[in-house]
Parts: C-alpha cells; sequence; structure tokens
C-alpha cells in the first residue's frame, strides 16, 4: 500500500505572527505566482489562506523511511533559502492568528475560493486557519476500497484524539483539543452533506459513495455552483479519490515534524492489516467518540487507544515499528493539543511552545522526546 501525504504549514516572522505572503515565497522561487512547484524531492503548493504552505511528495510511496526523507528535504529545502526570515509551524491552528493577520489566495484558481465565499462565507477560522495532514492510502481493487474505507471511517474518532493539536484559538485556551475540526465541521453547514459531521456512513458499494456524492453535486448545482461539482468537494474526515486510486484521510490535525506525521501514517496501515478492530461501527456511537476526541484528546479514548496500539505492533512491519513509540508517546503522556495545554496553563507564554515547535519542524524531532523507546503499552 503507497502513501502519499500533504503538510500544511504556517508562515510566521520571528515572533509567530502570521504572514499572508505565500504566493511572495513561490515567486521568489520560481519568478512567477503558481498554484503549485516542483521544490527539490517535493512540491511547494498553495492553500486557500495566504497564511499557509503546503509540502507534498512528487510521488507517493510504500517506503515510509523514503518519503519522510524527502519531505524533510522539502522543509531543508525551505530552510537554505530563506534562513532565519521565516518560520514554518505546523498544529492543526495557528495558536494566535486572528482572521485580520490572514488572507485569501487570489491568483490562479481563485475563482473557486470566490465561489465558496458566495456560499458558505470563507472568512471564518474554519476556512482561513486550519492546517491539516492529508494522508492518501492507495487501493488496487473496488473490494479492497471499500474495506479499507470502512476500517478508516470507524478509526476516525481514535485518529482524531492522537492528532489533536489545536487547543488555543486566538491566543485563548477553549477547553477543546481540536478546534480545527470544531469549525471545520460547521464551515459548510449551509450543505450539510459536504461534511456530514466529519464521520461519513458506512458503504456497502462504491455506487453508495457516489450517490452522496451526486447529492452534494445537486446541492452545488441548484446554487449556481457548478464549478465546484469536483471529487474534493468532499469534506468528511475520509474521502475517495477515484481520480487518484485512493482514500484520503482529511480529519487530521498536521503534527510538529515529518517524523511524527509518519508515526500517524504507521499506525494507519499497520491497524487496516487487523483482521476486527476493537471500536464502534454504528455512526451515532462514532458520532459521540469524535466529540469525546475532540474535546479531550487521548486522555478520553485512552482504553480503546491501548488497545489498538497493541493490534497496531502486533500487526505491523520493521519499518513501521521506527515509528510507533511516537504513537505510544500521545497516547501515554497526551495529545500535543494536551501538551500545549498544560505547559501554558504552567508558564502562560505561548511564544517558548511555538518556539520548541517550529525547532522540532526544522529537525524533525518529534516533541517531548516522543521518538523514544518507550513501549509500555504493549502487553
Amino acid at each position: 500500500m503507497t502513501i502519499g501525504t500533504e503538510h500544511e504549514y504556517s508562515i510566521n516572522d520571528n515572533r509567530f505572527n502570521a504572514l499572508p505572503i505565500s504566493d511572495q515565497i513561490i515567486k521568489t522561487i520560481c519568478g512567477r505566482f503558481a498554484s503549485e512547484i516542483l521544490f527539490g524531492d517535493t512540491k511547494l503548493s498553495k492553500e486557500l489562506q495566504k497564511t499557509v504552505i503546503e509540502i507534498i511528495p512528487r510521488t507517493p510511496s510504500d517506503n515510509l523511511v523514503s518519503l519522510e526523507g524527502h519531505l524533510f528535504n522539502g522543509v531543508r529545502k525551505f530552510y537554505h533559502i530563506f534562513r532565519d526570515k521565516y518560520r514554518l509551524l505546523g498544529l492543526g491552528m495557528h495558536p494566535t492568528l486572528t482572521l485580520g493577520q490572514t488572507a485569501v489566495w487570489d491568483h490562479d484558481e481563485k475563482e473557486f475560493y470566490e465561489e465558496y465565499d458566495r456560499i458558505f462565507n470563507i472568512h471564518q477560522h474554519g476556512w482561513l486557519n486550519i492546517q491539516a495532514l492529508q494522508i492518501n492510502l492507495s487501493y488496487s481493487k473496488d473490494k479492497e476500497l471499500l474495506t479499507h474505507y470502512n476500517r478508516i471511517r470507524s478509526l476516525l474518532p481514535f485518529l482524531i484524539a492522537v492528532t489533536a493539536s489545536s487547543p488555543m484559538v486566538e491566543g485563548d485556551l477553549t477547553g477543546i483539543a481540536d478546534n480545527r475540526l470544531a469549525f471545520y465541521r460547521e464551515n459548510q453547514k449551509e450543505i450539510p452533506l459536504i461534511c456530514n459531521r466529519i464521520i461519513p456512513e458506512k458503504i456497502r458499494t462504491i455506487e453508495e459513495y457516489r450517490a452522496i456524492q451526486d447529492d452534494v453535486f445537486s446541492e452545488l448545482r441548484l446554487r449556481g455552483a457548478a464549478i465546484l461539482c469536483e471529487e474534493w468537494v468532499n469534506s468528511s474526515g475520509l474521502i475517495i479519490r477515484f481520480s487518484r486510486n485512493c482514500l484520503e484521510i482529511k480529519a487530521l490535525d498536521e503534527q510538529e515534524c515529518i517524523h511524527s506525521d509518519m508515526a500517524v501514517c504507521a499506525f494507519v496501515r499497520s491497524l487496516l492489516r487487523c483482521p476486527t478492530l476493537p471500536v464502534p461501527q454504528d455512526q451515532q456511537s462514532l458520532l459521540e467518540v469524535t466529540d469525546r476526541a475532540m474535546h479531550g484528546g487521548t486522555a478520553e479514548v485512552k482504553p480503546e487507544l491501548v488497545d489498538l496500539f497493541n493490534l497496531a505492533w502486533k500487526h505491523a512491519n520493521a519499518e513501521e515499528r521506527l515509528y510507533l513509540p511516537v504513537i505510544a508517546n500521545r497516547i501515554e503522556r497526551g495529545s500535543l493539543a494536551e501538551l500545549i495545554r498544560d505547559r501554558y496553563e504552567r508558564d502562560g507564554n505561548i511564544i517558548p511552545i511555538l518556539h520548541d515547535m517550529a525547532m522540532c519542524l526544522q529537525r524533525n524531532t518529534s516533541y517531548g522526546n516522543g521518538a523514544k523507546k518507550n513501549l509500555t503499552l504493549i502487553r
């Protein structure tokens, strides 16, 4: 199973003020305003908001170590070009950004954003202040597609808990571990089916999925937005990208470094090998667990996560076991959101925390030494 990932980082000055300059950065590199450019082993891509830039691999890979190396080379290349002028920062949201500090991409492809704005009003945190780790998992046959879709769907609440990294909005703790999803699941409320409260319904056939997609397209056409009738308009936590032959997980907060992102990939891929998973399957139960995970992070679902981790370790290959200690650390000590919250409540200053998070990305080290061989979860 090959994996392709997408990593969204805010662009900041040295005091972690977000800078709406993704277009200027791309132009500095290639001489023009472009939506996506080749960038060494990776590609650099724009996002809706100019305060964020995306790093993606040139091609998917079935080797996580190789994928990590290519992506980290992209981070290093960015710093080689811009040195200490800008700081990149992961996390699911920029913790202190106010909406007046950002701007919408206004070059090629801006017509899509103009339609989104007309229908949904994109000038809100659910659009202009979100940063996701997106994982694209290949499939070969329809049967494999359906099996993996339904398994990942049931894993989403627990993956949300592990990856929660957005506890702060406009400089204030909110009491929610994953504010990105709290905003995101409401950002297209005018057509609720697009996001479907993050957790998609279980499907028995591909035709069922396409029928839901067609219903969304019909709603968009009624509003004169046929331009948005593409497979990527689906905004639930898991979608099918038929054009890429992959499943795309969209529910995850960006982590602090590439190594931690690869750990999430290892966790997902190893769990997909399990014959059965000890998690709910019905929609209502999954929605209830999702709410708990969004609010409390790993602390809310720790027993379930311990069971999942042990299954993942049992079914992981040697490469995946290199990364799973990061997940063990998240389960034992808390998600990034919980760690950030605890440290901020203790010290009362967000800037040193953001400095440490930025250095994790720049050095590719997990926060709190999460990559050490701390495997007390394994029974």
